[in-house]
């Protein structure tokens, strides 16, 4: 029986935490969001309860990489093998999983094995799919990224930035679409990542306990009332998260349309400047955050509203810092 998972739209608060999850998945060029905070404060309930309320989408039967059977230009080789046998792509509509990549996974795991001995025995590349392909049009969730050995998270946000997962092993190699939805939690109490890790991340946010009591109640008495029947739960909220399903596709489909004046980007180059952060990631992060954030509020322009909000996840994390300097989002 498939475990029922508590309602995005029930979770109480932490609005930036929840704004910033459904940016990435309108956009999953935004190269993933990092959440940092303390436990027990919804990270991991969020992340789970946002796939049980995105659009559905459409994969071919049986491929590991989750192709679209409708973009030539991104099947697997898995589709390609069938299609070169003469076979059609027969496909369904599911659900979008969250694929969760343990603490101990090894960089073979992650991003998947050539068989070597059977490509100079046959002439064939045979593949042993990782997790990066399981996550290919999902949601890759890696809880306390700080405790991955930096080589794996490296391995991570390139996929996440460029869209595309490279196996390579004594001159031979192959790659696969991986285009995912990157989150990663972690509690700062538990050690930090390295600056330059922490700057891969498109977004970052800072969350807390609630501190008003008020809301605390509010979160008592949810929780209280999706234990006693998930179910009957879950139908309750049905409604909201029906509305919010139907507000991302919509800022999906918006997006490409969106369009940036050149003031705005005049305004976003200085808001680097500013804030004295290295590079130009910060520059295109914030300006792909401001279109998805006008997509999202229904608009094709990008308005100086869309710079605050995008620069306020965009940013912090990337403020220059002195020696022992906490890190402040």
């Amino acid at each position: 029986m498939k475990k029922v998972t508590f309602p995005f739209t029930a979770i109480v608060g932490q609005e930036q935490m929840k704004q910033a999850l459904i940016l990435n998945v309108i956009n999953p060029g935004l190269s993933g969001v990092l959440i940092r905070g303390e436990k027990g404060t919804a990270k991991s309930t969020a992340v789970r309860a946002l796939a049980e309320i995105l659009p559905e989408i459409e994969v071919v039967d049986g491929c590991p990489y989750q192709s679209d059977p409708h973009k030539a230009d991104s099947l697997s080789p898995y589709c390609r093998e069938l299609l070169e046998k003469g076979e059609n792509l027969k496909s369904h509509f599911r659900k979008i999983t969250v694929t969760e990549l343990p603490i101990s996974a090894t960089e073979d795991r992650v991003v998947g094995t050539l068989d070597l001995e059977h490509a100079l025995k046959h002439g064939k590349k045979k593949v042993e799919p990782g997790i990066l392909a399981a996550a290919n049009r999902g949601i890759l969730y890696v809880d306390e990224v700080n405790l991955l050995d930096d080589h794996v998270v490296d391995v991570l946000l390139d996929s996440a930035a460029m869209g595309v997962n490279t196996i390579e092993r004594e001159g031979i190699s192959f790659s696969h679409q991986a285009r995912f939805t990157l989150v990663g939690t972690m509690n700062p109490e538990e050690g930090e990542l390295r600056p330059q890790l922490l700057d891969r991340f498109g977004l970052c946010v800072t969350i807390e306990g609630l501190r008003d009591p008020k809301q605390r109640i509010e979160v008592i008495q949810r929780r209280m009332a999706f234990e006693a029947d998930p179910e009957a739960y879950v139908i309750s909220c049905r409604k909201d998260s029906e509305a919010l399903t139907e507000r991302i596709r919509k800022a999906i489909e918006l997006l490409p349309s969106v369009n940036v004046g050149d003031e705005m980007l005049d305004d976003i180059v200085h808001r680097s400047l500013n804030a004295g952060v290295d590079g130009h990631r910060s520059d295109i992060i914030i300006l792909k955050t401001a279109k998805t954030l006008a997509a999202w509020r229904g608009r094709i322009q990008v308005e100086s509203v869309d710079i605050d909000s995008a620069a306020d996840l965009a940013l912090p994390h990337r403020m220059r810092r002195k020696p022992f300097q906490e890190i402040n989002a």
